[in-house]
Protein backbone atom coordinates (compact mmCIF):
# COMPACT_ATOMS: atom_id res chain seq x y z
CA UNK A 1 0.00 0.00 0.00
CA UNK A 2 1.52 3.35 -0.90
CA UNK A 3 1.22 6.77 0.53
CA UNK A 4 2.25 9.77 -0.06
CA UNK A 5 4.73 10.49 2.79
CA UNK A 6 5.89 8.51 5.91
CA UNK A 7 7.22 10.05 8.85
CA UNK A 8 9.68 8.11 10.67
CA UNK A 9 9.89 8.97 14.36
CA UNK A 10 7.14 9.70 17.08
CA UNK A 11 8.89 12.10 19.01
CA UNK A 12 8.06 15.92 19.09
CA UNK A 13 9.59 16.59 15.79
CA UNK A 14 7.65 13.62 13.94
CA UNK A 15 4.33 14.63 16.20
CA UNK A 16 4.74 17.92 14.88
CA UNK A 17 5.55 17.51 11.45
CA UNK A 18 3.05 14.89 11.28
CA UNK A 19 0.16 17.02 12.09
CA UNK A 20 1.64 19.90 10.50
CA UNK A 21 1.03 17.72 7.29
CA UNK A 22 -2.10 16.30 7.79
CA UNK A 23 -3.60 20.11 8.85
CA UNK A 24 -2.35 20.80 5.07
CA UNK A 25 -4.12 17.19 3.82
CA UNK A 26 -1.69 15.26 2.87
CA UNK A 27 -2.05 12.05 3.71
CA UNK A 28 0.61 10.69 6.08
CA UNK A 29 2.05 7.10 7.72
CA UNK A 30 3.82 7.72 10.83
CA UNK A 31 6.21 5.06 13.22
CA UNK A 32 7.61 4.40 16.10
CA UNK A 33 6.81 4.52 19.47
CA UNK A 34 5.46 7.61 21.38
CA UNK A 35 8.54 10.07 22.90
CA UNK A 36 11.03 6.56 23.32
CA UNK A 37 13.92 8.36 23.23
CA UNK A 38 12.37 10.65 26.21
CA UNK A 39 10.94 6.78 28.01
CA UNK A 40 14.63 5.03 27.61
CA UNK A 41 16.87 7.47 27.20
CA UNK A 42 16.78 9.75 30.39
CA UNK A 43 17.14 8.79 33.51
CA UNK A 44 14.16 9.04 36.01
CA UNK A 45 14.29 11.88 38.03
CA UNK A 46 15.78 14.63 35.32
CA UNK A 47 13.56 17.83 34.32
CA UNK A 48 13.85 19.71 31.28
CA UNK A 49 15.41 22.93 30.81
CA UNK A 50 13.86 24.83 28.87
CA UNK A 51 11.17 26.94 30.27
CA UNK A 52 7.15 25.68 30.07
CA UNK A 53 7.22 28.40 26.99
CA UNK A 54 10.04 27.24 24.78
CA UNK A 55 8.43 23.66 25.29
CA UNK A 56 5.57 22.66 23.42
CA UNK A 57 4.92 20.83 20.90
CA UNK A 58 4.38 23.39 17.62
CA UNK A 59 1.01 21.93 16.16
CA UNK A 60 -1.06 24.10 13.87
CA UNK A 61 -4.15 23.22 15.62
CA UNK A 62 -5.12 25.40 18.79
CA UNK A 63 -5.32 23.67 22.52
CA UNK A 64 -2.03 21.79 22.32
CA UNK A 65 0.27 23.81 24.32
CA UNK A 66 2.00 22.49 27.72
CA UNK A 67 -0.37 24.77 29.75
CA UNK A 68 -3.50 23.11 27.58
CA UNK A 69 -2.50 20.01 28.87
CA UNK A 70 -2.19 20.94 32.31
CA UNK A 71 -5.50 22.06 31.77
CA UNK A 72 -7.32 19.06 30.34
CA UNK A 73 -5.06 16.65 32.80
CA UNK A 74 -4.94 18.60 35.79
CA UNK A 75 -0.94 18.00 35.83
CA UNK A 76 1.65 21.08 36.65
CA UNK A 77 0.83 23.70 36.43
CA UNK A 78 3.82 24.30 34.04
CA UNK A 79 3.44 28.01 33.33
CA UNK A 80 5.80 30.62 35.17
CA UNK A 81 9.24 30.43 33.55
CA UNK A 82 10.09 28.95 36.96
CA UNK A 83 8.62 25.86 36.74
CA UNK A 84 10.51 22.54 36.73
CA UNK A 85 8.78 19.99 34.24
CA UNK A 86 9.75 16.37 34.98
CA UNK A 87 11.09 14.14 32.07
CA UNK A 88 8.10 11.92 32.89
CA UNK A 89 5.56 14.85 32.73
CA UNK A 90 6.73 15.71 29.34
CA UNK A 91 6.37 12.79 28.08
CA UNK A 92 2.93 12.01 29.36
CA UNK A 93 2.28 15.47 27.39
CA UNK A 94 3.88 14.10 24.22
CA UNK A 95 1.43 10.89 24.19
CA UNK A 96 -1.19 13.23 25.11
CA UNK A 97 -0.45 15.30 21.82
CA UNK A 98 -0.33 12.04 19.90
CA UNK A 99 -3.57 10.69 21.27
CA UNK A 100 -5.60 13.26 20.05
CA UNK A 101 -3.91 14.41 16.70
CA UNK A 102 -2.03 11.86 15.33
CA UNK A 103 -4.04 8.38 16.45
CA UNK A 104 -2.97 6.23 13.38
CA UNK A 105 -0.02 5.80 14.53
CA UNK A 106 1.96 3.03 14.06
CA UNK A 107 3.88 1.70 16.92
CA UNK A 108 6.16 -0.07 14.73
CA UNK A 109 10.02 -0.04 13.79
CA UNK A 110 11.08 0.82 10.10
CA UNK A 111 14.00 -1.61 8.82
CA UNK A 112 15.36 -0.13 5.65
CA UNK A 113 14.16 2.78 3.46
CA UNK A 114 15.09 2.24 0.06
CA UNK A 115 14.67 3.77 -3.51
CA UNK A 116 11.65 2.41 -5.57
CA UNK A 117 10.83 3.87 -8.69
CA UNK A 118 10.09 7.66 -8.36
CA UNK A 119 9.64 6.98 -4.61
CA UNK A 120 10.63 5.38 -1.63
CA UNK A 121 10.16 0.99 -0.19
CA UNK A 122 10.11 0.86 3.30
CA UNK A 123 10.60 -2.40 5.36
CA UNK A 124 8.58 -2.47 8.98
CA UNK A 125 9.28 -4.91 11.36
CA UNK A 126 5.89 -6.38 11.04
CA UNK A 127 7.03 -7.90 7.63
CA UNK A 128 4.83 -5.58 5.63
CA UNK A 129 5.96 -3.64 3.08
CA UNK A 130 5.19 0.28 2.27
CA UNK A 131 5.45 2.98 -0.27
CA UNK A 132 5.47 6.38 -0.03
CA UNK A 133 6.86 8.76 -2.38
CA UNK A 134 8.44 11.15 0.02
CA UNK A 135 10.21 10.36 3.50
CA UNK A 136 10.55 12.43 6.63
CA UNK A 137 13.38 11.49 9.18
CA UNK A 138 12.39 12.55 12.88
CA UNK A 139 14.14 9.98 14.59
CA UNK A 140 15.99 12.47 17.20
CA UNK A 141 18.86 11.27 19.16
CA UNK A 142 18.08 7.33 18.78
CA UNK A 143 21.75 6.25 17.78
CA UNK A 144 23.55 9.71 17.88
CA UNK A 145 25.24 9.30 21.22
CA UNK A 146 28.92 10.66 21.25
CA UNK A 147 32.06 8.87 23.02
CA UNK A 148 34.90 10.16 23.30
CA UNK A 149 37.18 8.30 20.80
CA UNK A 150 39.67 7.44 23.59
CA UNK A 151 36.86 6.02 25.77
CA UNK A 152 35.42 4.09 22.92
CA UNK A 153 38.49 2.68 21.91
CA UNK A 154 38.87 0.54 24.92
CA UNK A 155 35.54 -0.48 24.24
CA UNK A 156 35.20 -3.64 21.76
CA UNK A 157 31.51 -4.18 22.88
CA UNK A 158 30.74 -0.46 22.89
CA UNK A 159 29.23 1.05 26.11
CA UNK A 160 26.62 -0.77 28.27
CA UNK A 161 24.74 0.33 31.16
CA UNK A 162 26.14 -2.81 33.01
CA UNK A 163 29.76 -3.30 32.02
CA UNK A 164 32.50 -0.79 33.02
CA UNK A 165 31.58 2.26 30.83
CA UNK A 166 27.89 3.48 29.49
CA UNK A 167 26.55 6.98 27.93
CA UNK A 168 24.11 8.83 29.41
CA UNK A 169 21.12 7.83 27.20
CA UNK A 170 21.83 4.24 28.40
CA UNK A 171 20.32 4.80 31.86
CA UNK A 172 16.77 5.16 32.24
CA UNK A 173 16.93 4.00 36.09
CA UNK A 174 20.64 5.27 37.95
CA UNK A 175 20.11 3.82 41.25
CA UNK A 176 21.40 0.78 39.48
CA UNK A 177 24.86 2.55 40.56
CA UNK A 178 23.90 2.48 43.99
CA UNK A 179 27.34 2.04 46.24
CA UNK A 180 29.54 2.37 43.88
CA UNK A 181 32.32 4.96 42.85
CA UNK A 182 31.39 6.79 39.34
CA UNK A 183 33.08 8.87 37.41
CA UNK A 184 30.86 11.06 35.09
CA UNK A 185 32.92 12.80 32.15
CA UNK A 186 31.37 16.26 30.85
CA UNK A 187 30.22 19.41 31.96
CA UNK A 188 26.62 19.75 31.02
CA UNK A 189 23.26 20.02 32.00
CA UNK A 190 23.58 16.02 31.29
CA UNK A 191 26.36 15.45 33.17
CA UNK A 192 26.12 17.90 36.20
CA UNK A 193 22.43 16.02 36.53
CA UNK A 194 23.45 12.79 36.01
CA UNK A 195 26.00 13.44 39.00
CA UNK A 196 23.33 14.97 41.17
CA UNK A 197 21.23 12.10 40.53
CA UNK A 198 23.41 9.45 41.36
CA UNK A 199 24.51 11.07 44.69
CA UNK A 200 21.09 11.28 45.47
CA UNK A 201 20.17 7.20 44.77
CA UNK A 202 23.27 6.49 47.05
CA UNK A 203 26.31 6.09 44.62
CA UNK A 204 29.45 5.81 47.24
CA UNK A 205 30.93 8.63 45.53
CA UNK A 206 30.61 10.45 42.12
CA UNK A 207 33.04 12.80 40.76
CA UNK A 208 33.12 14.98 37.50
CA UNK A 209 36.04 15.03 34.99
CA UNK A 210 35.98 18.67 32.86
CA UNK A 211 38.18 19.49 30.39
CA UNK A 212 37.55 22.74 30.77
CA UNK A 213 39.87 24.94 32.98
CA UNK A 214 36.98 26.69 34.60
CA UNK A 215 34.68 25.44 37.37
CA UNK A 216 31.59 23.79 36.17
CA UNK A 217 28.91 26.72 35.10
CA UNK A 218 25.24 27.48 36.03
CA UNK A 219 22.79 29.36 34.07
CA UNK A 220 21.18 32.70 36.29
CA UNK A 221 17.08 32.48 37.10
CA UNK A 222 14.51 33.10 34.39
CA UNK A 223 13.76 36.64 34.57
CA UNK A 224 9.73 36.63 32.85
CA UNK A 225 10.29 40.90 31.94
CA UNK A 226 12.84 39.77 29.02
CA UNK A 227 9.71 38.90 26.42
CA UNK A 228 12.41 38.67 23.48
CA UNK A 229 14.51 36.12 25.17
CA UNK A 230 15.34 33.16 23.24
CA UNK A 231 13.45 30.11 24.21
CA UNK A 232 16.34 27.65 24.64
CA UNK A 233 17.90 30.30 26.64
CA UNK A 234 18.89 33.93 28.24
CA UNK A 235 21.20 34.85 26.56
CA UNK A 236 20.82 38.24 23.75
CA UNK A 237 23.62 36.62 21.83
CA UNK A 238 21.38 33.61 21.01
CA UNK A 239 18.75 35.36 19.79
CA UNK A 240 19.64 35.75 15.92
CA UNK A 241 19.90 31.68 16.07
CA UNK A 242 16.85 30.95 17.52
CA UNK A 243 14.48 33.08 15.33
CA UNK A 244 16.44 33.71 12.14
CA UNK A 245 17.55 30.15 12.07
CA UNK A 246 16.83 30.05 8.06
CA UNK A 247 19.64 32.26 7.69
CA UNK A 248 22.34 30.18 9.42
CA UNK A 249 22.40 27.96 6.64
CA UNK A 250 23.97 30.95 4.90
CA UNK A 251 26.72 30.97 6.56
CA UNK A 252 30.16 29.73 5.63
CA UNK A 253 30.69 25.91 6.95
CA UNK A 254 33.49 26.53 9.62
CA UNK A 255 30.87 28.92 11.32
CA UNK A 256 28.14 26.90 11.03
CA UNK A 257 30.41 23.75 12.76
CA UNK A 258 32.00 26.40 15.38
CA UNK A 259 27.93 28.06 16.62
CA UNK A 260 26.50 24.33 16.51
CA UNK A 261 29.42 23.11 19.30
CA UNK A 262 29.29 26.00 21.10
CA UNK A 263 26.10 26.98 21.59
CA UNK A 264 24.65 26.83 24.05
CA UNK A 265 27.89 25.76 26.06
CA UNK A 266 28.32 23.50 28.49
CA UNK A 267 26.87 24.41 31.70
CA UNK A 268 23.89 23.41 34.35
CA UNK A 269 20.87 24.76 34.93
CA UNK A 270 20.18 27.85 37.38
CA UNK A 271 18.19 25.43 39.72
CA UNK A 272 20.75 22.73 39.71
CA UNK A 273 23.53 24.21 41.72
CA UNK A 274 22.34 24.19 45.29
CA UNK A 275 22.28 20.26 44.58
CA UNK A 276 25.22 19.72 42.96
CA UNK A 277 27.77 22.61 45.23
CA UNK A 278 29.57 20.86 48.11
CA UNK A 279 28.07 16.93 47.08
CA UNK A 280 29.78 16.26 44.15
CA UNK A 281 33.77 16.52 43.65
CA UNK A 282 35.04 17.75 40.21
CA UNK A 283 38.17 17.90 38.43
CA UNK A 284 38.54 20.68 36.10
CA UNK A 285 40.99 20.99 33.32
CA UNK A 286 41.66 17.55 32.44
CA UNK A 287 41.73 15.82 29.53
CA UNK A 288 41.02 11.95 28.88
CA UNK A 289 44.13 10.93 26.47
CA UNK A 290 43.80 6.91 27.48
CA UNK A 291 41.26 4.27 28.98
CA UNK A 292 41.62 1.43 29.42
CA UNK A 293 39.64 -1.40 31.84
CA UNK A 294 41.43 -3.77 34.55
CA UNK A 295 40.00 -5.95 36.48
CA UNK A 296 36.57 -4.74 35.55
CA UNK A 297 37.22 -1.56 36.50
CA UNK A 298 37.46 1.67 34.03
CA UNK A 299 40.68 3.43 34.21
CA UNK A 300 41.26 6.63 32.78
CA UNK A 301 44.51 8.27 32.32
CA UNK A 302 44.50 12.46 32.29
CA UNK A 303 46.22 15.09 31.23
CA UNK A 304 45.82 19.12 32.02
CA UNK A 305 47.06 21.90 29.99
CA UNK A 306 50.04 22.08 31.83
CA UNK A 307 51.49 18.18 31.12
CA UNK A 308 50.42 16.53 34.16
CA UNK A 309 48.82 13.46 34.19
CA UNK A 310 47.24 11.00 36.57
CA UNK A 311 45.10 8.48 36.84
CA UNK A 312 41.35 7.71 37.85
CA UNK A 313 40.04 4.39 39.07
CA UNK A 314 36.15 3.92 39.34
CA UNK A 315 33.53 0.98 39.50
CA UNK A 316 32.37 2.98 36.70
CA UNK A 317 32.41 5.48 34.14
CA UNK A 318 29.27 7.11 32.63
CA UNK A 319 30.16 8.95 29.82
CA UNK A 320 27.92 12.46 29.69
CA UNK A 321 29.54 13.86 26.53
CA UNK A 322 26.18 14.46 24.63
CA UNK A 323 25.22 13.75 20.69
CA UNK A 324 26.71 14.20 17.26
CA UNK A 325 24.46 13.78 14.21
CA UNK A 326 26.14 10.78 12.40
CA UNK A 327 24.46 9.30 9.46
CA UNK A 328 26.37 5.88 9.39
CA UNK A 329 24.17 5.32 12.46
CA UNK A 330 20.89 6.20 10.22
CA UNK A 331 21.48 2.31 9.35
CA UNK A 332 17.81 1.67 8.32
CA UNK A 333 18.74 4.07 5.04
CA UNK A 334 19.76 1.80 2.71
CA UNK A 335 23.24 2.57 1.29
CA UNK A 336 21.93 3.75 -2.07
CA UNK A 337 20.42 6.16 -0.59
CA UNK A 338 22.69 6.95 2.64
CA UNK A 339 25.72 7.72 0.12
CA UNK A 340 23.20 9.87 -1.94
CA UNK A 341 22.90 12.23 0.76
CA UNK A 342 25.20 15.60 0.60
CA UNK A 343 26.71 16.32 4.18
CA UNK A 344 28.05 19.58 5.30
CA UNK A 345 28.95 21.01 8.43
CA UNK A 346 28.59 17.33 10.67
CA UNK A 347 24.62 16.79 9.16
CA UNK A 348 22.78 16.43 5.82
CA UNK A 349 22.77 19.43 3.59
CA UNK A 350 19.43 20.92 3.39
CA UNK A 351 17.30 23.12 1.61
CA UNK A 352 14.57 25.57 2.78
CA UNK A 353 12.29 23.18 3.28
CA UNK A 354 14.50 20.60 4.82
CA UNK A 355 14.55 18.67 1.67
CA UNK A 356 18.03 16.86 1.19
CA UNK A 357 20.04 16.01 -2.00
CA UNK A 358 17.68 13.19 -2.34
CA UNK A 359 14.67 13.80 -3.50
CA UNK A 360 12.06 13.23 -1.26
CA UNK A 361 14.14 12.70 1.54
CA UNK A 362 13.60 14.83 4.45
CA UNK A 363 14.93 15.81 7.86
CA UNK A 364 14.23 17.55 11.15
CA UNK A 365 15.02 17.47 14.40
CA UNK A 366 19.10 16.98 15.27
CA UNK A 367 20.36 16.14 11.68
CA UNK A 368 18.70 19.83 10.86
CA UNK A 369 20.86 20.97 12.97
CA UNK A 370 24.29 21.44 10.68
CA UNK A 371 21.67 23.70 8.21
CA UNK A 372 19.73 25.57 10.66
CA UNK A 373 21.31 25.37 14.05
CA UNK A 374 21.22 24.49 17.54
CA UNK A 375 17.96 25.63 17.92
CA UNK A 376 17.17 22.25 16.12
CA UNK A 377 18.46 20.24 18.78
CA UNK A 378 15.52 21.88 21.52
CA UNK A 379 11.85 21.37 21.00
CA UNK A 380 11.48 24.83 20.15
CA UNK A 381 12.93 24.30 16.68
CA UNK A 382 9.56 22.65 16.08
CA UNK A 383 8.03 26.19 15.78
CA UNK A 384 10.06 26.86 13.01
CA UNK A 385 10.89 23.65 11.15
CA UNK A 386 7.47 21.80 10.64
CA UNK A 387 5.45 24.77 8.86
CA UNK A 388 8.63 25.06 6.45
CA UNK A 389 8.96 21.05 5.86
CA UNK A 390 5.07 20.60 5.57
CA UNK A 391 4.63 23.25 2.82
CA UNK A 392 7.32 22.10 1.21
CA UNK A 393 6.00 18.44 1.04
CA UNK A 394 3.09 19.31 0.30
CA UNK A 395 3.47 21.35 -3.01
CA UNK A 396 6.23 18.45 -3.84
CA UNK A 397 4.02 15.57 -3.25
CA UNK A 398 0.17 16.67 -1.71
Amino acid sequence: MSTPVAVIGAGPYGLSAAAHLQALGVPVRVFGEPMVSWRTGMPAGMLLTTAPAASGIAVPHPGHTLADFCAATGEGPYGSDRDLIPVEAYVRYGQWVQRRLVPGLEQVRVVSVDRRGDGFELKLDSGEQAGARAVVIATGLTGQAQLPPELAGALPDGPSATGPVSHSSQHHDLSALAGRDVVVLGAGQSALESAVLLTEAGAAAVRVVARGPAAVGFGTPPENRWRLRPPFGHAWSRYALTHHAGAFRRLPVPARRYLGRRTPGPRGAWWLRERFTDRVRVTQGRRLVRATVRDGRPVLALRGADGQGGEVVADHVLAATGYRMDLAALDFLGQGLRTGIVARAGGPLLDAGLGSSVPGLYFTGLPAAASFGPVMRFVCGTEFASPRLARAVARAYG
